[in-house]
């Protein structure tokens, strides 16, 4: 008797130990298959068609660029409107004997190195503006404080060149605009070119800066004149012509010396190659001319009607492909790109 109870009591504390052992491989058993399963979740191929399928989700959340970089990139740009909502039409214009370059300056921030760009939309055209001069500081000065906000107001993406003729030679404004096309282009590949006086300031901002399907000419009328055309035919003052149109034309002629004949000649290359001037309406096209007298080095060419009579024989051998100078510096300014040169002088009658 003394021997069963203690065998049960044996069973009892063995069954104990074998609920324990069942429980320790049953666990044991769930973190092996666990991890295996785990691995084999990690180590299973992708699918080609479900990398395409992210990289694609990838690509059209983040296009190669971080979220922060999308959040944080600017809205594209839209062209500028037709007609731009910043134009104020007739202005104001004043000539003020105190003014400075320094207030010029102040003025427009935004320009940089004789440039600007809209800072809301992209302009509708690249536009030059090539000012021919020698000692016309005070009208430069005139000249540059009007026309920068002008040329703002038409969201122009625009650049101004002020070509300086060295020495005292007789002046010579073509050559010194054919100059300052071959210049600036070296700087941009502009689209239009606006062939500008410097004494000549416009006085209503619809008069646009911008070049036409056919050479344009900006003054149809100014003060000194009554506000009428100077003349039938006149292609003087202000012009606008494309990259294309005055390559056409071979430019203008490197002949004329002293002050006229050279718009003429310009408008005879125009109509040899079947071309039409275009002009704005007069209340627009209205200039202030800076009163001055005439300069020194500058007087009347008395030869300019002569080479207008050869002008259809020679344009294609005077011009844009014979314009010959030397580069004497360039500077560039906050309100322009300052370009001397040395152009030479003249040398008697030309025969071709």
């Amino acid at each position: 008797m003394g021997f069963c109870p203690s065998i049960f009591k044996f069973l009892r504390k063995g069954k104990y130990y074998l609920l324990l052992l069942l429980s320790v491989s049953v666990l044991a058993w769930i973190a092996t298959f666990a991890g295996e399963t785990v691995k084999s979740i990690q180590d299973a191929p992708v699918s080609a068609q479900t990398l395409s399928d992210r990289q694609s989700l990838r690509g059209e959340l983040n296009p190669g660029r971080s979220v922060t970089e999308l959040l944080n990139s600017p809205t594209p740009k839209a062209g500028c409107p037709q007609e731009s909502p910043l134009l104020e039409g007739v202005l104001k214009l004043s000539f003020e004997p105190s003014l400075t370059l320094k207030d010029v300056e102040s003025e427009n921030g935004a320009v940089a190195e004789g440039q600007y760009q809209p800072p809301d939309c992209i302009a509708r055209q690249s536009v030059a503006i090539l000012i021919p001069h020698r000692n016309r500081e005070k009208h430069l000065l005139y000249l540059l404080h009007h026309l920068h906000p002008f040329l703002q107001r038409q969201q122009l993406h625009y650049g101004i060149y002020v070509i300086q003729q060295a020495g005292d030679a007789t002046f010579n404004r073509a050559k010194l605009l054919n100059v300052g096309y071959l210049e600036a282009l070296k700087d941009h590949n502009w689209e239009c070119f606006i062939f500008h006086d410097v004494d000549l300031v416009p006085e209503n901002d619809y008069n646009l800066y911008m070049c036409d399907k056919q050479p344009k000419h900006l003054v149809v009328g100014r003060n000194a004149t009554g506000y009428k055309l100077r003349y039938k035919g006149y292609f003087g003052g202000v012009t606008a012509m494309t990259k294309d149109q005055f390559d056409k034309v071979n430019g203008f002629s490197n002949t004329y010396w002293g002050w006229g004949g050279e718009d003429d000649d310009l408008r005879i290359r125009v109509q040899l190659q079947k071309m039409k001037i275009v002009r704005p309406p007069p209340e627009v096209a209205r200039y202030t001319m800076v009163f001055h007298k005439r300069d020194s080095g500058n007087e009347i060419n008395k030869d300019r009607m002569r080479l207008l009579g050869r002008t259809p024989q020679v344009w294609r051998k005077d011009g844009l492909n014979t314009c010959s100078y030397k580069t004497l510096s360039i500077e560039k300014l906050s309100l322009y790109v300052n370009v001397t040169v040395d152009i030479g002088k003249p040398r008697g009658h030309f025969f071709f």
